[in-house]
């Protein structure tokens, strides 16, 4: 099963782990102290008397399945918690194999933003976590504010397809988007997709834009916490979910017992420095895949007999595509530019399960045929276990989930944690060192930032952490990740005061689950029994 959250195809490369990368921070002691933003942090939201009703709710646990389920409330607006408004979020727990030698409760986030912590469990995502970790904790997690069927849940669209007038043997029928916007033309029509695609999801979710950001669902996962009976938070993060680890270790630090962060996000990087290090990662990937494909694999099973072959075939298909959407059998729909990054981006996340499949996708389209490509760009080649509809709407109350859900979240999360810039300009500015530093994967990701210019956001600004009080913290970093670049797990394992630092020499995204005993051993043993990881400790 996949660890840690693919980003959709829409807005694959900048917003996948752009959530949460400009976190406010305060401190738990109960005095005001001033925030890494310059402002002053308001006191421990757990002392106040507006949120007592909240921090004492007992959770009802109920069968579901495997798991135990039950339902979380916590308030929209923790500036106003007396409003009325409320979010209620599933959770779910799978119960540590063996009671008596039961530690507690271990929550974690398995990535997005956007991802579905409910889905992942019934998916059998505790089996990512070692049998050491099995046997002393209950694994938890839930779906964030705004996530999957919590209530009320984001949508961005109204869940039907658009309709076609062009014919299935036409795929250039309507001329792709360049994802080099450089005449007039150009970057009129990127503006206008950039503020559809905002408007859409203004229209639909407009009054929750401004209340699913990552330091809200931080606070979420404290209430959680004591919901929980627990006086100490144990969590790991993949992903996505090392940004919602640093937000509740700002806010609670003496509130932590041990945290992993797997997959890091630097929270140190405003939008461009991040886009940036996201397209850096992907293209340094999709090279790798060249190297080992053509000097391990061999010619006969890759799409080129040398890399240089095999980025001739990206080059080759790069070039089509913008031209002539490739045909795809049995659709109306080609593939154009931006769906052969997407499938090459796609393909970069775990390589073990991915990667013969793309040689097999490249060799057929490089032919013609983009058949195969476009099933990766969509995420196909993934395995995916089938969940009932009716379990997931028992999880959230009764509600059916908005089947853009997971898009939807990873827009409105991602915009909402990060200030864009609101005028045109500096994207525009952006555009050509991203290409020099990234090719196409850099313009890409300066495209997808666009639509943040039209959404919310809030006053937080790039910082290095702040968590005084904080025991030691765990960052694990992938030398080869594509999505969360290793130079941004050394940075945030040195922004926590006593942070460590894991190692895992090798490629994809993430390594807990999925990057061998050496990683699964130190991890289960500091999660177990908080045993420090040395410097320089390195898996291969």
């Amino acid at each position: 099963m996949q660890r840690a959250v693919r980003p959709r195809p829409a807005l694959l490369l900048t917003l996948a782990v752009l959530g949460a990368t400009t976190l406010s921070a305060c401190t738990s002691s109960a005095s005001p102290s001033e925030r890494s933003d310059g402002r002053t942090a308001a006191v421990d939201p757990a002392t106040r008397p507006e949120l007592r009703a909240f921090y004492t709710q007992k959770l009802t646990w109920t069968a579901c399945g495997a798991l135990r389920c039950a339902r979380l409330t916590v308030p929209m607006d923790y500036d106003d918690p007396a409003d009325g408004r409320t979010f209620v979020l599933p959770v779910a727990k799978a119960t540590t194999a063996d009671p008596r030698r039961r530690i507690g409760s271990l929550v974690f986030n398995p990535g997005g933003p956007g991802g579905s912590g409910i889905d992942h469990l019934e998916e059998g995502a505790a089996d990512s976590f070692g049998a050491p970790v099995r046997e002393h904790f209950d694994i938890v997690s839930f779906d964030p504010r705004g996530v999957g069927a919590s209530l009320p849940a984001l949508t961005c669209d109204d869940g039907q397809e658009e309709e076609s007038e062009a014919a299935p043997d036409a795929p250039d029928a309507e001329q792709p988007p360049s994802l080099s916007p450089r005449t007039d033309a150009d970057r009129a029509g990127a503006l206008a997709l950039a503020r559809e695609a905002a408007a859409e999801c203004a229209a639909r979710s407009g009054p929750l834009l401004r209340h699913v950001g990552t330091r809200d669902a931080a606070r979420d996962m404290d209430v959680l916490r004591a919901a929980l009976g627990e006086t100490r938070l144990t969590y790991l993060g993949w992903s996505y979910g090392t940004s919602l680890g640093t937000s509740y270790a700002e806010q609670f630090p003496r509130r932590v017992r041990a945290a992993v962060l797997d997959g890091a996000i630097d929270p140190a990087l405003d939008w461009r420095a991040r886009a940036r290090s996201q397209a850096v990662g992907f293209h340094r990937a999709v090279d790798d895949y060249a190297t080992y494909c053509a000097e391990v694999v061999g010619a006969d099973a890759c799409p080129g007999a040398t890399p240089d072959g095999i980025r001739a075939v990206f080059d080759r298909l790069f070039t089509r595509a913008a031209r002539t959407p490739l045909p795809v059998d049995g659709s109306e729909f080609g593939v154009d530019e931006r769906m052969v990054v997407d499938a090459l981006s796609m393909a970069m996340y775990t390589p073990e399960e991915q990667w013969k499949g793309l040689s097999k996708a490249l060799t057929e389209a490089d032919g013609g045929d983009g058949t195969q490509l476009a099933a990766l760009a969509d995420g196909e080649e993934a395995p995916e276990v089938e969940t009932p509809e009716e379990e997931t709407a028992d999880a959230a109350g009764g509600s059916s989930v908005p089947a853009d859900n997971e898009d939807a979240a990873l827009l409105a999360v991602s915009c909402a944690d990060t200030p864009h810039p609101r005028a045109a300009q500096p994207y525009w500015d952006a555009f050509a060192p991203a290409e020099r530093a990234a090719g196409r994967y850099g313009t890409t990701s300066v495209l997808d930032a666009m639509t943040c210019k039209e959404l919310p956001a809030s006053e937080a600004r790039p910082h290095r952490v702040r968590a005084e009080g904080v025991p030691p913290v765990l960052v694990v970093g992938t030398t080869g990740d594509p999505a969360t670049p290793y130079e941004e797990a050394e940075s945030l394992a040195a922004q926590f005061p006593g942070g460590m630092l894991l190692t895992y020499e090798g490629v994809g995204h993430t390594a807990y689950g999925r990057g061998g005993s050496c990683v699964a051993d130190a991890v289960d043993a500091y999660l177990v029994s908080l045993k420090p990881v040395r410097p320089g400790a390195t898996c291969q």
